[in-house]
This record gives structure tokens, C-alpha cells and sequence, in this order.
């Protein structure tokens, strides 16, 4: 079914340039791109990866907002998301191409689309894509696992990690869509371990912790994408300001809340002065002048968000710090030329495997669109 948005907010000056600026490039830019699925920007051209790669809903999921932001029948920015939706289906339909990631990518594609324009295959694919999810639920450990084996006779089975927090909103509409709360059952149970073994007590982050994929018990934490186990990644954190002011949204527990105001909190204490995170906050000093901009982009969303849920005392904090980091990430890391396809600059995928450092990223540009989109208002957010 249909949904329909809330009424268009005056937006402030700044945002509606930048909204403007960003629907004209990203005409520019979907010229070359299509329906095929960027990740990070090199030399500053997008390089495209295969259809089973992680991001693949970041593209189409961008351009579903500037549809229905511009409301323009015209523009080409349905049929390229359509037609990314469609070539995912060769992804849907393979098993062993499918990881936690799975709400990344269908939630930003099929569920996007059904909400906007109803229709039963994306229906039908978004519930597919929830049942494997689901599926990926273990039991004793009350975790979703997050990848498979990277090579043959590897045992990665007892892995979960920050990020999934914001892959289990895709269980929470399957039950809302469904009325079966099985879907919401593991949804919840994955995110009280996140509150048991990921949030630690001053609201830092880990971002891998290692079940014995067995007995269900914790077996170590591991450093991942940030500098050491015991280290503060700026992404996972925004992973779970945004993922657990979701969690707290879609099941109204005060406990949810709470823990998402206790990472936006530690967040924001670590921001330097123009509002957008070093790529770790407990990185060395030398390596903290690489920031990323698409931890920035996706904790401002969910600080809006959270605005939404705290009392009205509480709301004006959240939304002005949210609205602090897109300022930022507009006026000093946005890029609006023909040179660089990215429209945020300054993202860091992984630094300890020193890939695609200080480089755009297609979610830092997808989070930059939908931050901007919370601000005017009359917006479909598909995580919700």
C-alpha cells in the first residue's frame, strides 16, 4: 500500500540549496552510473561493484528519495531504482550470496518501493529477503550471524556486528506487513545483545563480537573496521545511534531510547570542531585527520530521528546537533562539480586494510540525501 508522507517543512536556506544542488548532479552523474551499483568514489569516478556486494541498495535507495522528494514523473530517477531492484533478483535468489546486508539492501529497494508505489513483487521480494534474515538467527547466542566464510574451511559462524542493527528494521516491517511476530521476536532479541555485549558503559561501540557459535557464549571481541577491539569506529557508533533510535521507535522500549541517547551522547562528545567524526575516536592522534564523512551523515539521521521520540525539552538538542553535521558535511566536505561523481568527500570504508580511505562513499551520499530529505520534510523514510 501507498503511504503518504507528512507535510513539507520550511526548510532553512542552506538546505534547500544543497537539495537543489544535489538533485542536479545526481542527474549528471545517474547518466553514467544506471542502474549498476557504486561504492567508492576513485579519482573521482565511481567504481561499480557486483550486484551481491553490500551496498547495493545505497544507489537506488538515494535516488527513491530524490523521486519522491521532486515528485517529477519526468526525471530518471524511478526507472534507474526500479531497475536495480530488478537485477538484484539474480541476488535474491542465490543463497550463498546472501549475509546480514540483506536489509541494506532490500529495505533501501523493494520495501522503499512498496511503500511508495504498493505492488506485490516488491512485496514479495522484501518478505523473501526477510525470511532469509531471519534465517541467519542463532538461537543460543541471540545474534544474527553477519558474513558467511570468506574462503573454504573458514568458521565464522559465531560473528555478529554493529551494523546488523540497522539490517533488522527489515524484520520489524515484515511483521507490521505480515501481523506474524516472529519477524519482530529475533529483531528484538538481536538488538538486546546489542545492549548486552556491544554498548559498553560510557555508550562507545565494539564492532565484531565472537560468539562460540555453539553454546552461544561470548568468546572475544574483535577490532573490524575500527583500530583495535577495545577502539571507538565512528561508523559502527553512527550504525547504532541510527539502529537503536530505530529499534526504539519500532517497539516503544524506553530501554532502546535510553541506550540511543547514551551513544548519541558519546558521539557527539567525540566530534571536533566541524561536527564530522575521525574515522575512529580512540585512534591514534596521527590518524585522526582522516574523518568519515559517512559516519557523520548517517548518526545526523538518526539524531533527527531521535528528536522525534524524546520529550519536547529533549527534541531541539538532538535535531540541531543532527542538523550541525549536514551543514558541515555540505558546506566543507560537499562536492558539487563535474570532477568528482561523490557527493560528500572524506569517507573511510576501512582503514585497517587501508582500502578506500579519504574517498566518497555511495551510503555517505545516501545518508547526506536522506539527512537532507528529514530536514524539508513530506519524506517516506524506509527504515521505518
Amino acid at each position: 500500500m501507498k503511504t503518504t508522507a507528512v507535510s513539507r517543512l520550511e526548510a532553512a536556506p542552506w538546505v534547500k540549496d544543497a537539495w537543489e544542488q544535489t538533485v542536479k548532479k545526481v542527474l549528471r552523474t545517474s547518466a553514467r552510473i544506471g542502474a549498476e551499483f557504486p561504492h567508492a568514489s576513485q579519482g573521482g569516478t565511481y567504481v561499480l561493484e557486483a550486484p551481491h556486494w553490500w551496498t547495493a541498495g545505497f544507489w537506488p535507495g538515494l535516488l527513491w528519495l530524490l523521486h519522491e522528494g521532486q515528485g517529477d514523473a519526468n526525471l530518471p530517477f524511478r526507472e534507474i531504482a526500479e531497475e536495480c531492484e530488478l537485477k538484484l533478483d539474480e541476488v535474491l535468489d542465490g543463497y550463498d550470496r546472501l549475509d546480514h546486508d540483506i536489509g541494506f539492501m532490500w529495505i533501501l529497494t523493494s520495501v522503499m518501493n512498496y511503500k511508495l508505489n504498493g505492488g506485490e513483487e516488491s512485496r514479495r521480494r522484501a518478505l523473501k529477503a526477510a525470511n532469509y534474515l531471519m534465517g541467519r538467527f542463532n538461537l543460543k547466542g541471540n545474534f544474527i550471524r553477519a558474513w558467511n566464510p570468506w574462503s573454504e574451511g573458514e568458521d565464522n559462524s559465531g560473528w555478529a556486528i554493529i551494523d546488523c542493527a540497522m539490517n533488522v528494521p527489515l524484520l520489524q516491517w515484515a511483521t507490521r506487513e505480515t501481523g506474524d511476530p516472529r519477524y519482530s521476536h529475533v529483531a528484538e532479541a538481536h538488538i538486546g545483545t546489542v545492549l548486552k555485549h556491544f554498548v559498553r558503559t560510557d555508550g562507545s561501540v565494539r564492532h565484531i563480537v565472537r560468539f562460540d557459535s555453539q553454546s552461544g557464549e561470548v568468546a572475544e571481541f574483535i577490532g573490524g573496521q575500527g583500530y583495535g577491539p577495545e577502539s571507538a569506529w565512528s561508523r559502527g557508533t553512527a550504525w547504532a545511534v541510527y539502529g537503536l533510535t530505530l529499534a526504539a521507535k519500532h517497539t516503544g522500549r524506553k530501554d532502546l531510547l535510553d541506550a540511543a541517547k547514551q551513544v548519541s551522547h558519546f558521539f557527539l562528545s567525540q566530534l571536533p570542531e566541524d561536527s564530522v567524526p575521525a574515522w575512529d575516536f580512540r585512534a591514534p592522534e596521527e590518524t585522526k585527520r582522516l574523518r568519515d564523512s559517512s559516519a557523520g551523515a548517517c548518526a545526523a539521521c538518526g539524531l533527527l530521528l531521535l528528536a522525534e521520540l524524546v520529550p519536547p525539552a529533549e527534541a531541539s538538542g538532538y535535531r540541531s546537533a543532527g542538523e550541525r553535521i549536514l551543514k558541515s558535511l555540505y558546506e566543507n566536505y560537499g562536492s558539487f562539480g563535474e570532477e568528482e561523481e561523490g557527493l560528500i568527500l572524506h569517507g573511510t570504508s576501512h582503514y585497517p586494510e587501508r582500502k578506500n580511505m579519504d574517498v566518497p562513499l555511495i551510503y555517505g551520499d545516501y545518508f547526506f540525501v536522506e539527512g537532507l530529505a528529514r530536514l524539508r520534510g513530506g519524506v517516506t523514510i524506509p527504515w521505518e
